[in-house]
């Protein structure tokens, strides 16, 4: 008899559950009834969505680190070693003029460029036109006169660099320091203020302009002598720094000796 009742029980119990469960999906059944076919559709769209996601971010890893090396290999090219006869046994590209090199350059970034998207293809549009100076020059410039403006901020930065680097060459110095001026204003990370700064004083010695050059040559070093990290200690000059204070020797004595002392810690 206790057994049967322990089993009466359990059935009961089990009952209540069943009702319970059964009652919910029944409430829930009457909520959804007409709109099934919706929230289903809406529930596989939700899932093929997140599927999509997944394929297109493994997709487009796949395709920067193709695009990577395909801009990698044609750097090493651009910088290859240019020598009279190829070194026997190497496996290194060589060329034996720099306008070779910098065809075999241009062919291998335009490749990249007609393949990939950004950034990659706007960086490869700047190192086509930064090799094309050496072999139709006023196309190469017309091109990075043409990136000044592109999208994609280094690559703007490092055109108009290499632009006023050209204009500097051909001895067109108002334009070059236009354009120098303009990076040191923008101080971007690719071209620094202290970078753009520096070329500025060298077209200003190069115009007889001593007191403007030396000016910013030593605003350059004191400003780097003085500044000071985190932690509130000394930052280590860069190398545009450095430069500087070299010019700036070099070009007045008397200014350069105005300087604040570097500290011994990063003296040489």
């Amino acid at each position: 008899m206790a057994k049967y009742k322990k089993k009466r029980a359990r059935e009961l119990q089990h009952d209540r559950f069943r009702d319970t469960t059964m009652g919910f999906f029944d409430r829930l059944g009457n909520l959804l009834e007409g709109r099934g076919r919706t929230i289903l559709y809406g529930l596989l769209g939700l899932a093929v969505a997140a599927v999509l996601v997944v394929v297109f971010v493994k997709w487009s890893n796949k395709k920067s680190n193709e695009a990577e090396q395909a801009i990698g290999r044609a750097i090493t090219i651009s910088r290859a070693s240019v020598l009279a006869a190829p070194v026997a046994g190497s496996t290194e590209p060589s060329f034996s003029s720099e306008q070779e090199r910098a065809q075999s350059a241009i062919a291998e970034f335009e490749k990249v460029a007609a393949k990939y998207g950004d950034p990659y293809k706007s960086e490869s549009r700047y190192f086509i036109a930064a090799n094309r100076l050496l072999l139709d020059r006023p196309k190469g410039i017309s091109e990075l006169s043409e990136l000044t403006n592109s999208s994609v901020a280094e690559v703007a930065a490092l055109s108009k660099f290499a632009l006023a680097q050209a204009q500097e060459s051909d001895g067109k110095l108002d334009e070059a320091a236009k354009l120098y001026a303009e990076l040191a204003k923008q101080n971007s990370p690719t071209v620094t203020a202290e970078t753009a700064n520096l070329r500025l004083a060298k077209v200003y010695a190069k115009q007889g302009k001593k007191k403007e050059a030396a000016d910013l040559l030593f605003n350059i070093v004191d400003a780097s002598r003085k500044a000071k990290g985190s932690d509130n200690q000394p930052v280590p000059a860069s190398a545009a720094a450095r430069e500087a204070g070299d010019e700036l020797k070099k070009l007045d004595p008397d200014r350069h000796a105005q300087l604040p002392p570097e500290l011994p810690s990063l003296a040489g």
